[in-house]
């Protein structure tokens, strides 16, 4: 294994562990309406409120990873999680499922948080977030195959959710636990710098472009789990398939997201950022079409395969994008708590929609949607440089590295930009020699006297 892989394999553990509760949205939704007799609006809108309280929990802490230290907050949102789903899946009473959902989605949240600002630390984010991706994916595709054969009820996703933090827990004693300044990254290659005593924080860089990503983001993830969050009735009620049936096309489609998020991480940045993200979400825009007019079992496999072919590689672009505004991993927090929001959103979203406009009516709008949001995403793309802070590229054009790339530069330092055009060098003579300037100061006595 190579050690760059080595170095960032307990920061995918911990991002597959946070993400992998709105990989499971459609089957917690599902179980949620027929284990517990709520309305499809109902389980939709505790679905949100998982989601909900995990972006909450990445705004609140999207510039504090480096305060608290990642090891100790990850292993505060996996015990979040563990206790929050485990509750959750031992008991019937809706108060206290709803209660144990909000618990586990601020760990999830948490554990999100901290693997967000881990890659975005690492010398290249896109195969960090790339590998993350993969991680919950086959996670998901795995889960979606088999929970169905064990049985009913909303025991068993919960039960699921609360194994993934306890499985990943080790992950974490590999973080750096550096209380300041810890930086987010793996234990031996944390790049993060200790404030000295009584310096300000960095400004957070970028604002225009960053804002501009998070709310074009908010919408793109409540398009997209509109969508996840009704698939499995588009399937069972539209479609006339089985529950088993519908679970073995989300394993299919989350298969084939396994190979397009390899195909994105051997890409790389040959494309840039712009046209994946940009010709992607036009892509997506049509999946979602063809999946939520679906009546039989070709046209609602094709949509969601596809789909799901589409949104990692798309999402693996985006992680990358909101990484390289700010090499602290601010921004790669931020806009994935707005992600998660629209995800929070998405279930309610998807179920009024389906609600008053029927599936096909309510694809159409999404697609619209995605549309008008892809020009934004991508002109964000087309702005930034395409490629994060390095050390080696920020010490070609002088400074300080380690200090730039841990956004610890002191406050009106003015840091060189990747790209910029080398400035002029002034001479400046070397001192004089202690014998020379001796001989200077016996000339100057004699002239005096």
């Amino acid at each position: 294994m190579p050690s760059r892989t080595r170095a960032a394999w307990p920061l995918v553990a911990v991002f597959a562990a946070g993400y992998l509760a709105a990989y499971l949205l459609p089957t917690v939704v599902g179980r949620l309406s027929a284990g517990l007799g709520l309305t499809p609006a109902e389980a939709g809108l505790v679905g949100s409120t998982l989601l909900l309280h995990s972006a909450v929990a990445g705004f609140a802490l999207a510039s504090r990873v480096d305060r608290y230290g990642p090891r100790r907050l990850s292993r505060a949102g996996l015990l979040l999680a563990v206790g929050g789903y485990g509750a959750a899946a031992l008991t019937a009473y809706v108060p206290l499922v709803v209660a144990g959902v909000a618990v586990g989605g601020l760990g999830s949240g948490t554990a999100t948080a901290v693997a967000a600002a881990g890659i975005a630390a690492q010398r290249d984010p896109h195969r960090a977030s790339s590998l993350g991706l993969l991680a919950v994916s086959a996670t998901a595709g795995a889960l979606y195959l088999t929970l169905p054969r064990l049985g009913g009820g909303h025991v068993l996703p919960f039960a699921a959710l609360a194994t993934a933090a306890v499985v990943v827990w080790p992950a974490t004693g590999r973080l750096d636990s550096a209380g300041r300044g810890g930086g987010g990254g793996v234990a031996g290659r944390s790049t993060a710098v200790p404030l000295a005593a009584g310096a300000r924080e960095a400004p957070l860089p970028g604002r225009r472009p960053g804002a501009v990503l998070a709310a074009a983001m908010f919408c793109w993830s409540m398009a997209q789990n509109a969508l996840w969050g009704v698939s499995g009735r588009i399937g069972t009620t539209q479609a006339g398939l089985s529950e088993i049936t519908v679970g073995a096309v989300f394993a299919v489609g989350l298969g084939a997201g396994l190979a397009g998020v390899i195909g994105a991480g051997a890409l790389g940045a040959r494309l840039g950022r712009a046209v994946p993200i940009g010709a992607g979400t036009v892509l997506i825009g049509g999946c979602i079409v063809v999946s939520s007019s679906a009546r039989g079992l070709l046209d609602f496999a094709v949509g969601e395969v596809l789909w799901n072919v589409f949104y990692p590689v798309v999402l693996s672009y985006l992680i990358g994008l909101a990484a390289s505004l700010d090499p602290r991993g601010r921004w790669a927090v931020l806009v994935g708590s707005a992600s998660s929001l629209g995800v929070a959103c998405g279930p309610v979203t998807g179920s009024l929609l389906s609600e008053h406009a029927g599936y096909p009516g309510m694809g159409l709008v999404l697609c619209g949607l995605l549309l008008v949001v892809a020009a934004p995403m991508t002109a964000v793309a087309l702005h930034t440089s395409g490629r994060p802070l390095v050390p080696g590229a920020v010490r070609r054009r002088g400074g300080n590295p380690a200090a730039v790339v841990a956004g610890a530069a002191p406050s009106g330092t003015r840091v060189p930009q990747i790209g910029a055009p080398e400035q002029q060098v002034a001479e400046i003579p070397p001192p004089l020699r202690p014998r020379r300037r001796a001989v200077r100061d016996r000339a100057s006595k004699a002239l005096a006297s």
